[in-house]
C-alpha cells in the first residue's frame, strides 16, 4: 500500500499558517515610500518581481528555469510549469533615497516586509502558486509657496501643501501548465486592495484672519484583475536552450469607493491650525471604479542549464488610459527595457562555497508615465545580486538567500524639476522541499 509521507500534512499545515500570518503583515504594512513622484497615478508601481529577478535588471518574461533550483516567477505565470518541488519565498526590502532639486537635498531611509509567495507542483508539467506583494506605494509631503495679489499693498504669501499616503497590495492565485515538451502557458487571478489618501491645502502665511481651505480625498480599492503569459523554448543542444516569452496584464476595471471632504479653517498667530470653520463638501464611499491599463512584456533568454543565463525584456503600458473615479489621470504611455543575466561557476561543487553562488547583474531603463514641464520623466538603474546557497537539513530540501541591490535615478534637476537617486536593497529567503509529495511504500 502506498502512503503519503507522514510528515507532509504537518509541514503543509505549519507552512500555510506561517504564510497566512506573513500575508496579513504584508497586507497591513505601513507605506514607507517618500517620493513626490508617487503623487501621480496610483503611486510608484512596484512590479511583480522577486529579488532574484530584480538583480538581473528585472528580466523575467522569458526566464524559465536556469538551474535545478526552483524560483517563483510571478511576472510570467507560464514559468510555474517548471516548478517540481514545494517552493516558499519570503522577503523584505529597504531603500535609501536622495531627493534633490536645484537648491535643496533631502535623504530618507525606509524598510518593510515585501512579499510572501508559495508554489507547489500539481502534476509533472503544471504547478500552482499564490502569494501577496505590494502593487504600488503612495507617500509624499511637499509645498509650494507663492505670492498672490494684484498690488504690493494686497500681496499675500500662500502655501500650497500636498501630502498623501497609502498604496495598493496584490494577492494572487496562479497556475501554469506545459504542453508537450516546449510550450507553456499560465495565468494569475489578482485581487488588488488598499487605500489612496491625499490632501491638498491652501494656507495664507502669517495672516491669522484669512480663511484657509483643504480638500481630502480617499480612494478605497478592492477588485479583481488578471495577468497571463506564455513561453516557448528551443533546445540548441543537450544543455543549452533559447526561450521566447510574453506576459501581460488586462485592462481591468477595479471597484473603488471615493470619499471627499472640503473644509475651511483658520490658523492662529503661531500658524497652528484651528477647528474647522465649515464643511463645503462631504462625499462618503461613493461607488465608482479604477481603470487599469493594458500592459505588454516581451522577452528572450538563452541559458546553459545550471551554468549561465542572459536575457532581455521589452515592456510597454497604455497608462494614458488610467482613470480614477472616471477621471483620466493625464498620464503618458510607458516603455522600457531590461538586460541581465546570472552565472554559477559550479552548481555541484563539493569544495569551494563561492563556486555554488549565483552571480547576477543587470540594467534597466524606463520612460515613466509622468511628464512635467513638457519633459518626460525617465528612470534607469544598475542592478546586481547574489544567490547564496544555505545548508540543507534533509534530503530533497534546499535553501537559498537572494540578496539584490538596485542603484538608480529618476528625473532630473534641470528645468525646475526634481531628481530621485536611490539604493534599493532586497532580501529573499527561498525554500525548495521535494519531500512533501513523495510516496513511500511500507514493507
Amino acid at each position: 500500500m502506498k502512503l503519503l509521507h507522514y510528515n507532509m500534512y504537518h509541514k503543509l499545515k505549519y507552512t500555510l499558517a506561517v504564510c497566512l500570518l506573513l500575508m496579513s503583515i504584508v497586507a497591513n504594512a505601513q507605506v514607507t515610500v517618500q517620493s513626490p513622484y508617487s503623487k501621480f497615478g496610483v503611486g510608484n508601481i512596484k512590479g511583480s518581481m522577486l529579488p532574484q529577478f530584480r538583480a538581473m535588471g528585472g528580466i523575467s518574461t522569458a526566464v524559465y528555469k536556469p538551474s535545478f533550483f526552483n524560483n517563483i516567477n510571478i511576472q510570467n505565470p507560464a514559468s510555474y510549469a517548471g516548478i517540481n518541488a514545494t517552493t516558499l519565498d519570503i522577503g523584505m526590502s529597504g531603500n535609501i533615497t536622495e531627493l534633490k532639486n536645484s537648491t535643496q537635498t533631502e535623504n530618507s531611509f525606509n524598510a518593510t516586509l515585501s512579499h510572501v509567495a508559495l508554489a507547489f507542483p500539481v502534476s509533472k508539467k503544471s504547478a500552482l502558486s499564490f502569494g501577496i506583494l505590494p502593487y504600488s506605494e503612495l507617500g509624499y509631503n511637499f509645498k509650494n509657496t507663492l505670492k498672490v495679489g494684484t498690488t504690493t499693498a494686497n500681496t499675500k504669501t500662500v502655501d500650497y501643501k500636498y501630502n498623501g499616503e497609502g498604496g495598493l497590495t496584490k494577492a494572487y492565485l496562479g497556475y501554469g501548465i506545459q504542453f508537450e515538451d516546449h510550450f507553456r502557458v499560465g495565468a494569475n487571478a489578482e485581487y488588488l486592495f488598499g487605500n489612496l489618501s491625499e490632501n491638498r491645502s491652501t494656507e495664507y502665511v502669517n495672516d491669522p484672519g484669512s480663511i484657509n481651505s483643504r480638500m481630502q480625498t480617499k480612494n478605497s480599492v478592492g477588485g479583481v484583475s488578471f495577468s497571463y503569459g506564455a513561453q516557448y523554448d528551443f533546445r540548441l543542444d543537450n544543455k543549452t536552450s533559447l526561450v521566447l516569452g510574453y506576459s501581460g496584464s488586462s485592462s481591468s476595471k477595479i471597484n473603488l469607493k471615493n470619499s471627499q471632504v472640503v473644509t475651511q479653517y483658520f490658523n492662529d498667530a503661531s500658524g497652528n491650525e484651528q477647528t474647522a470653520l465649515d464643511t463645503l463638501l462631504l462625499v462618503e464611499n461613493s461607488p465608482t471604479n479604477l481603470k487599469l491599463p493594458l500592459i505588454h512584456n516581451f522577452g528572450i533568454s538563452i541559458q546553459k542549464d545550471n551554468k549561465w543565463m542572459v536575457g532581455a525584456d521589452y515592456r510597454m503600458g497604455k497608462w494614458s488610459n488610467l482613470s480614477i473615479d472616471n477621471v483620466n489621470q493625464g498620464l503618458q504611455d510607458t516603455y522600457g527595457f531590461s538586460v541581465g543575466g546570472q552565472f554559477t561557476p559550479d552548481v555541484s561543487a563539493i569544495n569551494g562555497y563561492f563556486k555554488r553562488v549565483d552571480y547576477r547583474l543587470g540594467f534597466q531603463y524606463d520612460k515613466t508615465y509622468i511628464q512635467m514641464n513638457n519633459q518626460d520623466i525617465k528612470q534607469m538603474a544598475v542592478t546586481f545580486g547574489f544567490g547564496l546557497p544555505l545548508a540543507s537539513y534533509s534530503r530533497g530540501t534546499f535553501y537559498k538567500m537572494n540578496l539584490t541591490a538596485e542603484l538608480g535615478k529618476r528625473g532630473t534637476v534641470s528645468n525646475g524639476l526634481l531628481q530621485e537617486k536611490y539604493i534599493n536593497i532586497h532580501l529573499g529567503f527561498v525554500l525548495n522541499d521535494s519531500s512533501w509529495f513523495q510516496r513511500f511504500r511500507f514493507d
